[in-house]
């Protein structure tokens, strides 16, 4: 008995820690139909998508619906998706016409516009997009905003 318990990974002499129930400790973003969620790899790469059905443990179906982020219906797997807060109310397998309405009615595209994960890759979009004259002009302006900030520091 001492011999198996030495290698158990819970030995008899140590206690087990219950886990904390508190609602600010569990895990919310799971993998389910409505879950909005943003495509990190592949040709939709940088685009939202909603799970739509899950076909197995690894992959599932997804709809943007094109009209509104230009993602088709596929079929991709789980991990080139990174899971949003945000959940539409569609049963599995919904119909597009069904899941427009959905979105809709949530105002969840909006709601996913206002968070600070949305706006940061608005920005990181735009600085990709940008001529060379707009990062020149980005280079002056941040040049004069640090001898702004000098002379303020330096007055006090």
């Amino acid at each position: 008995l001492k011999q198996r318990l030495r290698h158990c990974p819970l030995r008899a002499d140590t206690q087990r820690i219950a886990p904390t129930s508190s609602p600010a400790a569990m895990y919310t973003r799971f993998v389910e139909p409505g879950r909005l969620a943003l495509i990190t790899y592949g040709p939709c790469e940088g685009k939202m998508c909603t799970i739509i059905d899950i076909v197995s443990q690894k992959r599932v179906v997804v709809d943007g619906p094109m009209s509104v982020t230009g993602v088709n219906r596929h079929m991709m797997p789980v991990r080139r998706l990174s899971l949003t807060d945000f959940r539409v109310k569609i049963g599995r397998g919904a119909r597009e016409k069904t899941f427009k309405a959905a979105l809709e009615k949530d105002e969840t595209m909006k709601k996913w516009a206002a968070t600070a994960w949305a706006k940061k890759l608005a920005a990181k979009k735009a600085r990709a997009n940008m001529t060379d004259f707009e990062r020149f002009k980005v280079m002056v302006a941040k040049k004069k905003r640090a001898t702004e900030v000098k002379k303020a520091l330096k007055k006090k």
